[in-house]
């Protein structure tokens, strides 16, 4: 099997992230440490399970500037087979609709894929787009949010998680999942697996190669501003005894929160 996992960069999660300048983006040189957003690392350690099991190719694709290496790094360190790098200026300040583009063109010049994995948001904008219309783009079937699938002759059995319950789906191969947490356990990358990863495969790729043009990549989203969230107000402690404390608390739950 040939399968193929979509990764993004993303700003470690315990970054103190800070609005740039503009006002309309995070600032970039603030933040210390880039990962793997969380949830392509469940559909890394997906793909690496279903190959274990059926034989075949892990191939990992991101779209990003130089630092993005370093994702793709991680994925092969796990245990992907090569990477592939879409880097271009011209991806730069494009939108979900814009990254699906790129990777379904990176993605249609691997030739024959029986499985695209992604995870089902990126932690960096949470946007949740990109695996539909990566899956519309490629004109596959998709299956969202999956907690557990199985690989069958010639079909994927994907649970998927909704709100208060599980779905069962049965899609025909080839076809597109995006992984929830709860899907697996993602290993972590042995010293021999990052030290072969410097040695295997990743090729670069730009837009000219893929056929894409300004138009194409223009956004059709625009940020007009970020805000960092109010501050927290600070813990207020009731003080007296139980029972002075509960009609306290009640007090303030009906007439200063008015929750109740």
């Amino acid at each position: 099997m040939k399968l193929v996992v979509c990764v993004e960069q993303v700003p470690d999660t315990e970054t103190r992230v800070r609005i740039a300048a503009s006002g309309n983006a995070i600032s970039e040189a603030d933040v210390q440490s880039w990962i793997v957003s969380p949830y392509d690392e469940f559909a890394i350690e997906e793909a690496l399970r279903i190959k274990d099991a059926k034989g075949g190719e892990v191939v990992i694709v991101t779209v990003g500037p130089e630092r993005a290496q370093a994702a793709l790094r991680t994925g092969l360190a796990m245990g992907a087979d090569r990477g592939v790098h879409v880097k271009d200026p011209a991806f730069d300040g494009t939108d979900s609709s814009g990254i699906a583009r790129a990777l379904a063109a990176a993605i249609k010049t691997l030739g024959s894929v029986d499985l695209v994995l992604c995870g089902q948001q990126g932690v960096g904008g949470d946007h949740s787009q990109v695996p539909g219309m990566l899956a519309e783009l490629l004109d596959l079937p998709q299956v969202t949010v999956a907690v557990k699938i199985e690989i069958g002759d010639g079909q994927a059995t994907v649970e998927r998680e909704i709100e208060g319950a599980h779905e069962i789906w049965t899609t025909p191969l080839p076809a597109l999942v995006s992984a929830q947490k709860g899907l697996n356990q993602p290993r972590y990358a042995a010293l021999k697996g990052i030290m072969a990863a410097k040695k295997k495969p990743l090729q670069v790729l730009d837009a000219a190669s893929l056929g894409l043009d300004a138009a194409t990549l223009a956004p059709r989203l625009r940020v007009s501003r970020l805000e960092l969230p109010p501050p927290r107000s600070p813990v207020r402690m009731i003080e007296g005894d139980p029972e002075a404390q509960v009609k306290e608390l009640v007090r303030v739950l009906h007439e200063e929160a008015k929750v109740i």
